[in-house]
């Protein structure tokens, strides 16, 4: 008979240590960059939820000889009687999701909208849209933000007076 020797069929202790630091080191630099995709995907449907406001605050345009909704910012709960953003501009959507920002965990739920409208643009032509002192400017007029900075890098998006949606400020304050 033959003696021979058994080669062992698993790991060491070295080579499962390296393996755990291997897979750790992975995970620490995949969490982070994953959770930052999910929240860029979800600020990119925001800022298409917001586009499809627009559309809505366009057709309610055609149908009001281009004024302006007078509307309050928002409202505290869903049974709220007063005209807000989705009980006015919602019969204008195909879908009622458009009020919804995935990035909103809590506010939809509670008052029927994840976004506020500003309140300053009430009733006023299209062509009359001025914020802080900026006038004749729509592009920098914002009429619709989120409700809370929610997005990436406490983030809000925006959708102006000229039907485009930002996750960027385009207003200033003052003379500028």
């Amino acid at each position: 008979m033959r003696n021979s020797t058994h080669l062992p069929k698993g790991f060491t202790l070295i080579e499962l240590l390296i393996t755990i630091a291997i897979l750790a080191t992975l995970t620490g630099i995949a969490v982070p960059l994953s959770i930052s995709m999910i929240g860029n995907a979800r600020e990119a449907a925001c800022l298409g939820n917001l586009r499809s406001i627009g559309i809505g605050i366009q057709s309610y345009l055609q149908d009001n000889n281009q004024r302006l909704p007078e509307l309050a910012v928002g409202r505290s709960d869903k049974t709220s009687d007063l005209p807000v953003l989705e009980t006015v501009i919602g019969s204008y959507l195909e879908n009622a999701d458009a009020f919804h920002c995935p990035a909103d965990q809590e506010q939809y739920e509670k008052t029927g909208s994840s976004y506020n409208w500003n309140n300053t643009q009430n009733g006023l032509h299209i062509t009359q849209v001025s914020f802080f002192g900026i006038e004749g400017r729509p592009e920098s007029v914002p009429l619709v933000s989120d409700k809370e900075s929610w997005h990436p890098d406490d983030g809000t998006n925006f959708l102006y007076a000229d039907s485009s949606s930002s996750n960027k400020a385009r207003f200033v304050t003052g003379s500028n």
